[in-house]
């Protein structure tokens, strides 16, 4: 039987390396278009969506707009001082309730009982945006951090904790999955080499790209 013909069907849930989990379509249709929704109200502000200049001069490809705490290289604020000195905005606890459940979801049980984010990374990926491999360590937090992919698929390349070389593995993230790392695989290179046009379903509210939702434990005070 061909594949090309015949779509096969994808695994429930799969652990890429210890402590980094894929489970595909996760998030539901509805879901998906409440948290674009969600999206587009953050991206007007107070702090806007931006391309985030990196302290060497370096632009990033793709655009982020943050939740709860602002994140600028390397480093989290409450204050959005790199782009317009506004506080950003609040994070919701219905975000926080999703990250539980989406624990839950990756590990089983009742893991998700005790995460509490208190951020969320967005970033937005057009046709040609990337993502290097890089290591998520500026929270002073091991809790594990919750990847949502909404939109355009794309190449995620999840790696090793030792360096941005081989090993490591490139998983497909379709709009609806759910990637989740902690544990061993916590601080973890990862990255995305490659986003895949025209591949998202315009009915999640998308026209197109691909929309990233990073949940996580910052372990700051105030």
């Amino acid at each position: 039987m061909s594949e090309g013909l015949f779509r096969l069907p994808r695994p429930a849930r799969t652990e890429v390396a210890p402590g980094a989990v894929h489970v595909p379509g996760w998030l539901s249709l509805d879901r998906q278009r409440e948290l674009v929704t969600a999206c587009r109200e953050w991206a007007r502000g107070p702090v806007p969506i931006r391309h985030t200049v990196l302290p060497n001069g370096g632009v990033m490809s793709v655009r982020t707009v943050c939740v709860g705490w602002h994140w600028q290289p390397y480093r989290y604020t409450r204050t959005a001082d790199d782009v317009n000195g506004l506080p950003v905005a609040e994070f919701p606890d219905w975000l926080g309730e999703l990250g539980r459940a989406a624990v839950t979801a990756a590990y089983g049980g009742t893991a998700g009982a005790g995460y509490s984010p208190d951020t969320a990374l967005i970033n937005f990926y057009d046709g040609s945006a990337a993502m290097g491999l890089h290591q998520d360590k500026d929270e002073r937090s091991g809790a594990p951090v919750v990847s949502l992919s909404i939109g355009d698929s794309c190449v995620f390349r999840f790696g090793n904790t030792e360096g941005r070389g081989r090993p490591y593995t490139d998983v497909e993230l379709v709009s609806g999955d759910l990637f989740v790392f902690g544990g061993p695989s916590r601080f973890a290179y990862h990255g995305v080499p490659k986003v895949l046009p025209g591949t998202g379903d315009p009915a999640t509210g998308l026209a197109g790209g691909r929309l990233n939702i990073t949940l996580r434990e910052t372990g700051l005070a105030g």
